[in-house]
Order: structure tokens, then sequence, then C-alpha cells
């Protein structure tokens, strides 16, 4: 079991561009409908969670699946596998002087197109399993309209607090009425919670110059809504020894490959102690993604319980319509606006998402066809 999670999520850590938004959709278009590891409702439950919790919004779903696979050396293996291609890459850039060449970002344009087609069908066909009436199209059409307008962290904040108060007021759905109650009372899981919190308060506790440097990994990762975008200018608050230039290769380089953006700790880790990169990579990888999973397992079980109740379970769905209305902003901007930039791009994406809902290619067809398409660009600069 753990070598067919590694197997599965290492092949995702490989192609897996876009951030993520992409990710959902790779993960829901590959473990939902193709594997069918669990249900559509399962998901979004799961989803609507790592929304609620500070973290990597899409590893902490990945981490998540694993566990429900296998139980906690499930979750371990899928963070391992998923993460592991960025980790590496973003080693050897760290580490390397060698610049790469036109081509190379070429292919990453062509890369970034393929994402505006996979966010497009996650968005898509979570809004038909999601949206189920007109409140729920209402709540992500709002959402989607007010992150386009105002896109800031509080702003997504303030959608999911207003949508979990809607659902909660306002009965939804027939979900809501045939859930019935679990039998068994799952709790938070208690053990997990205090890890997090000691950890925390460790953190904040001046031990030493190397120890205080690697905390401001561990506060990032603890504190962060909004993936990685955000933890960007956090770090570069608490790690004042390194340059802005060594910040901002660090984020282009996690913009630019696969895998959770949150590596760009892999890059900061190894410039940190360039004597011992590859230690510093690892334990600063460490430090950033373990509060989210730690959240992840104290609230996964007594969430997903708590969703058999009709209140609370309206209450999720409510998130679940505004997660769609962020996939939907998301995809806006930055994904497409990122990505497509003239009328033959257009029409490109147009095609190949049609051709992924009506004929399911496999999806390396697809990724074959944009690294080709990004290679083109490059020979013939004109199209």
């Amino acid at each position: 079991m753990l070598v067919a999670i590694f197997r599965q999520f290492f092949l995702l850590g490989c192609m897996s561009f876009g951030g993520p938004a992409a990710h959902l959709g790779y993960f829901k278009r590959h473990f939902v409908d193709t594997l069918n590891w669990l249900t559509d409702t399962r998901y979004a439950q799961l989803i609507s969670l790592s929304q609620a919790l500070p973290g990597p919004g899409s590893s902490q779903v990945g981490f998540a699946i694993g566990v429900e696979r296998a139980g906690l050396l499930g979750g371990i293996t899928a963070f391992i596998a998923f993460t592991l291609p960025s980790f590496l890459i973003m080693l050897l850039l760290a580490v390397s002087a060698h610049q790469f060449d036109a081509v190379y970002f070429a292919v990453i344009a062509g890369l970034k197109l393929f994402a505006v087609v996979i966010v497009a069908d996650a968005t898509l066909g979570m809004a038909k399993s999601f949206c189920t009436n007109y409140v729920l199209k209402l709540l992500a059409l709002l959402s989607t309209l007010v992150l386009i307008l105002i896109p800031m962290l509080s702003t997504q904040i303030a959608i999911l607090v207003i949508a979990a108060t809607v659902g909660a007021i306002w009965p939804m759905l027939k979900l809501a009425q045939s859930s019935t109650p679990s039998s068994n009372k799952s709790k938070v899981n208690w053990i997990a919670l205090s890890i997090f919190v000691l950890l925390l308060a460790v953190s904040f506790i001046p031990l030493g110059q190397n120890t205080n440097v690697f905390a401001a990994f561990y506060q990032a990762g603890a504190m962060v809504f909004g993936g990685g975008h955000v933890v960007l200018p956090i770090l570069q608050a608490g790690l004042p020894t390194l340059s802005d230039d060594q910040f901002l290769s660090a984020y282009a380089s996690a913009q630019a490959i696969p895998g959770p953006m949150f590596t760009i700790a892999t890059y900061l880790g190894a410039q940190l102690t360039t004597e011992q990169p590859l230690i510093g990579a690892i334990v600063a990888t460490l430090l950033i993604f373990t509060p989210g999973f730690l959240l992840m397992l104290a609230f996964q079980k007594s969430w997903l319980n708590l969703a058999n109740k009709p209140r609370f379970a309206s209450s999720i769905a409510a998130l679940n319509a505004a997660v769609v209305g962020f996939l939907a902003a998301a995809l806006y901007s930055p994904i497409w606006t990122s990505a497509v930039h003239n009328l033959w791009q257009v029409a490109l994406v147009i095609a190949a998402f049609a051709w992924l809902r009506m004929k399911k290619p496999p999806i390396w067809w697809l990724l074959a066809l944009f690294i080709s398409v990004g290679l083109t660009q490059y020979y013939l600069p004109l199209l």
C-alpha cells in the first residue's frame, strides 16, 4: 500500500505545475475520478478543512489523502513522494550557479498553459459536484467576483467565515437532510495538537542564532494562510541575513517547477547553510510543512465526523461552494493572466479543454503537448 501511495504521489509531484489550485485539480482527477481512493464528498471535506487551517493547502490535502488510505505512515509517504521532485530541483538550483537559458523558460511557459486547462477542468468538475442549488451557486459566484476585485488574504478569510455562517443559518441541501449521525465519536487528536502548540512556543524561545534562524520556517508554516505566495514576505521578515536577490530567486524558481510552492524553504535553507546545503534544505523544508500537517492530523477525524451533523454539513457545503469560487478566481489570476497572452494561446487552451472534457485523454498526452508548445514558442517566437 505504501509503495502504491509513493508511486502515485511521486508521479504527480513530477508534473504538478500551476500552484495549489492546479494541484487540487490533479488530485481530484487522479485520486477521485480515476483511482476512486475517496469520494467527491470526502475530497471536498478535506479541501474545506485545509482552507480553514494555516499551512500549504494542497500539500495538506495530499497528506490527508495518504492518511485516509494508510494512516499516518500513508500521509508521511504521500508528503515525501509529492514533495521530493521539487525538493531535489530547488536544492540543485540553490547550490548551482548555472543559469538556465531561454529554452527552459519557454518550456515553463507551455506548462503554464497546461495548468490553465487542468484548473479549468477542476473548477467545472467541482462546480457541478458542490454547487447543487441556487444559494451555493450564488456563493461560488460572489466568492469568485470578490476575490478577483479584492485579491487579499483577509478577503479570502472573510469569505470563508461568511460562507460558513450562511451555511449554518440557512439549512442547505438534501445532503444535510440525508446525513446520518456517526456512531463513532471521533475526537480531536490532542497529541498532534499539543505537539503543534509546543513546537510553536519553543520557536519563540531564544535558543541560539542557528536555532532562531530556522524557527522562522516553523512560524511561517504555523501562521500563514494562503500558501506559498503569502509565505514569502513572512520568511523575508524572519530571515534578515538573506538578500532580496536570494528571496526573488527562490520565489521565481518555486513558481517555475512542479510541486508545492512551500519548497521555497528548500532553497532558502540551503542558502542559509552553504557549507551543508543538504542539511539546511531538509531542516527548513520539514519545519515549514510540519505545522500544517500536525493541524490536519489533529482535526481530520473530528472534522469529518462533524460533517455528519445537518447544520455543520450545511456549513461545509457552503465552504465547498466558496472553495469553487477560490479556484475560479485563481483560474483567472494568476493562472490565466500569467499564461495566456495572445489569441492563438486562447484557441489552444479552449481546444485542449474541450479535448480533455469530451475524450478524457491520459494526462501525459496533454503534458507532452504543452511541452511541445513551449518549445515551439522558443523556436518560432512569432507565435
